[in-house]
């Protein structure tokens, strides 16, 4: 792959002189990174924008490139509460020069593609979801916002709706993360947009055998008649970041109602809520290094995605690695997870949804091939040739 992509990076320079890269922020790791570092792989001399940068936890691909951090990362602790600076944002990254850049690119969910573009540049925003606070009502119902918060921002909702609305007039072409963030494109901004679904590292999970104890692979179904206690069962898993409209919460409650072991493996700012419901066969990990991911996966039973999810880079690494997921229906995971086949996808979204799906998860042998053939489909570079060649087209 590495000679295609050399190509392609030859063509992107030739079509383009000069790059700029803007993304929301640079604090904790997660899927909308991953999706930025490919396409910087593209773009070696690329300049990256962002409203607050940490530069501790990030690869090479991020720290060796200039990195503009806007007036923002000068606040004190704006790294850890970012979150809170959403009403500045709009103007942190408007207040971003990018004259002489040729092109354009934004990694956008909430206010990075409202960088002011140049005149005779090409903007192009990879979209992984049209900004929540601004169109989904449910969204602020999972954070914890006094009642005079929640009416201060019923109030602003109209202009953040109109600054969102200018913010994606000034692109040019959109790309979205998945079937269900291409409608919400449509039905949001009026505009059409390309799917490409994001790259995900599949390789280092798909040639590691399965888990002996792991029901996935296995030739008969690992439910609640197998005559085993739930501390004998492996443990479900709850992996990534741990932020309330992610619904980890549902995970805790649900596992703790079926007296399943459940893992939470993952950093964020709903970590201590989790941590106050989490009973006594729930165990929370915090931060997992990459390197010992495929370890955790075999180690456990599914993983469960009680949020809604825009695409999920993680069901994907879990598939890969032979790890059958039950998850909200309502996102991307349409996408990626095959009801019936490589998981489980219900629509009641409550801990009473959740157990059902756990539930009937365990009636299902899942087949470990399955399981690793879905997933082979979204290597990255099924990512770098449809990217490249839309910004090529």
């Amino acid at each position: 792959m590495s000679g295609r992509r050399d190509e392609l990076r030859a063509a992107l320079a030739d079509r383009y002189r000069r790059v700029a890269v803007s993304h929301e922020w640079l604090t904790i790791p997660g899927g909308s990174e991953k999706v930025l570092a490919a396409i910087l792989e593209l773009f070696p001399h690329a300049e990256l924008f962002t409203s607050v940068y940490d530069p501790e936890p990030w690869p090479a691909v991020i720290t060796d490139r200039p990195v503009h951090a806007s007036f923002l990362n000068r606040l004190p602790g704006a790294t850890r509460h970012y979150a809170r600076l959403l009403p500045l944002m709009d103007a942190a990254f408007r207040s971003f020069d990018l004259r002489g850049f040729d092109l354009v690119i934004s990694s956008n969910h909430a206010c990075a593609k409202n960088v002011r573009a140049p005149a005779q540049a090409t903007h192009v925003c990879y979209c992984h979801t049209p900004m929540r606070y601004a169109w989904d009502p449910s969204f602020l119902a999972t954070e914890r916002v006094s009642p005079i918060g929640r009416l201060a921002f019923a109030a602003a909702l109209p202009r953040l709706r109109r600054v969102d609305l200018r913010g994606a007039a000034g692109v040019d072409r959109f790309i979205a993360n998945s079937t269900v963030v291409a409608q919400r494109i449509a039905d949001y901004y009026k505009r059409e947009a390309v799917v490409i679904h994001p790259p995900v590292e599949v390789e280092r999970f798909l040639h590691r055998p399965p888990a002996t104890d792991s029901p996935a692979g296995s030739d008969s179904p690992a439910g609640a008649g197998d005559g085993l206690t739930g501390a004998q069962r492996p443990p479900y898993l709850v992996f990534g970041r741990v932020v309330p409209y992610k619904r980890v919460d549902l995970a805790v409650q649900a596992c703790t109602r079926l007296e399943r072991p459940l893992i939470v493996a993952g950093d964020g700012r709903g970590l201590e809520q989790v941590r106050s419901l989490a009973g006594p066969d729930t165990t929370i990990l915090g931060h997992v290094p990459d390197a010992h991911v495929a370890e955790l996966f075999a180690r456990c039973r599914a993983l469960l995605l009680p949020g809604e999810e825009d695409f999920g880079i993680v069901p994907v690494e879990a598939q890969a690695a032979g790890l059958p997921v039950i998850a909200n229906a309502r996102g991307g995971v349409r996408d990626s997870v095959l009801d019936g086949e490589t998981g489980v996808l219900y629509d009641d979204a409550t801990v009473d949804g959740l157990c059902a799906a756990i539930e009937r998860a365990e009636t299902i042998s899942f087949d470990d091939r399955a399981l690793r053939a879905n997933a082979a489909q979204f290597r990255p570079q099924c990512f770098t040739e449809a990217f490249a060649s839309a910004l090529l087209a």
